[in-house]
């Protein structure tokens, strides 16, 4: 007896029809169908432009769409109304004469050139000759004031003069100095400031200088392997230590005078 056979089986079920449902349509279809071909088409408003067709016999001939060139020297004629003027010809002087023109001839003038020539010569400055230095045996020379060799920058009224760029700088640094004076003294007059004594200062430099050494001294006695989180951390707190008041004891030794506040 087969293992799927059961009495349920003998009235075989009826297959199950579905029915197909509606197509979808929008509501709005009517409308964007008018839209859509109510629209202006292709190259309507604007692109490539509608031409005629040609016809069948006006067919393509060759070299027919090459440009076209005007005959040779048609682009220098010019109808006899029209004659060619240059954009800046008022303003141009006239042109000089061709070498096979002739001269103008009959021409005279009241111009007395020998009384002209004396009169500029008697009036006129001499050209005082330039100072020159020879430098080799060949004669080789050269000006004397671009040589360097003559003084020049000493023989100006500013040489050996404070330039106005560091006086200016020089007031700024001495109107900042009066200004932090100012505030000193006024900190000093209210009591919010006071000033180390050199005994004080001297002090205070010996115990950095102690506890520098102390932490140098730990320092050398760490084992050279720092294989443990806790090893490493030790040492690089006792390098910051120093560093710290290597830059403390650099402050102090730098400045003799020492303000601290209350």
């Amino acid at each position: 007896m087969m293992a799927d056979e059961s009495i349920y089986n003998l009235i075989q079920p009826e297959p199950t029809k579905y029915q197909k449902q509606p197509k979808y349509q929008s509501k709005f279809r009517p409308v964007a169908r008018d839209e859509y071909f109510n629209k202006p088409g292709r190259y309507r408003t604007m692109g490539q432009a509608k031409v005629p067709t040609r016809q069948t016999n006006d067919f393509l001939k060759k070299h027919e769409k090459e440009p076209k060139l005007p005959p040779t020297g048609a682009l220098h004629k010019l109808p006899a109304e029209e004659k060619f003027h240059y954009p800046d010809e008022e303003g141009k002087r006239p042109s000089v004469p061709r070498k096979d023109d002739m001269p103008p001839m009959g021409l005279k003038t009241t111009k007395n050139f020998i009384n002209q020539n004396a009169v500029h010569n008697i009036v006129s400055v001499p050209k005082k000759p330039a100072k020159i230095i020879v430098d080799t045996v060949g004669g080789d020379k050269l000006e004397l004031e671009r040589s360097g060799l003559q003084p020049k920058f000493v023989h100006k009224k500013d040489y050996g003069q404070v330039p106005a760029y560091l006086s200016k700088r020089q007031e700024e640094v001495r109107r900042a100095q009066d200004e932090y004076d100012a505030y000193v003294a006024e900190n000093f007059r209210r009591g919010a400031m006071k000033q180390l004594s050199m005994m004080e200062r001297d002090s205070l430099l010996d115990g950095l200088k102690t506890n520098w050494e102390q932490i140098h001294h730990e320092y050398q006695s760490l084992s050279v392997v720092t294989d443990t989180p806790m090893k490493k951390f030790r040492k690089e707190r006792m390098e910051a230590d120093m560093k710290q008041l290597e830059r403390d004891i650099e402050a102090i030794e730098k400045h003799s005078v020492i303000y601290i506040a209350d």
